[in-house]
């Protein structure tokens, strides 16, 4: 049986008896730490892939997040896996000069 509830203009689906679906959370995840894989959000959260799926999909729906199929060759392995960017958010720059400034 599934239930909606919403908190905060927070919506988390859930099955009755299992934990809610930490949307915000994950959210707040990849604005923290820009674009990163399914897997690596899983290792970075510690919330379960399954729950990490759905919460991106849901995410994506919303438009919030930006989803793309990727492969990667890590030390001659293949990782597949969904590479994830919150939509539309540009973190501020670095402090200090930039390279190809102009100098007076």
């Amino acid at each position: 049986m599934r239930a909606t509830i919403g908190v905060t203009d927070q919506t988390a689906e859930f099955e009755l008896g299992k934990p809610a679906i930490p949307v915000e959370e994950i959210l707040q995840y990849l604005k923290d730490h820009g674009d990163r894989l399914d897997s690596e959000i899983v290792t970075g959260t510690g919330i379960a892939l399954e729950n990490v799926c759905l919460c991106l999909a849901k995410l994506s729906d919303r438009g919030d997040v930006v989803m793309c199929r990727t492969t990667r060759y890590s030390e001659g392995r293949q990782v597949e896996g969904m590479l994830c960017r919150v939509s539309g958010y540009f973190p501020r720059a670095a402090p200090g000069r930039k390279p190809g400034a102009p100098t007076s």
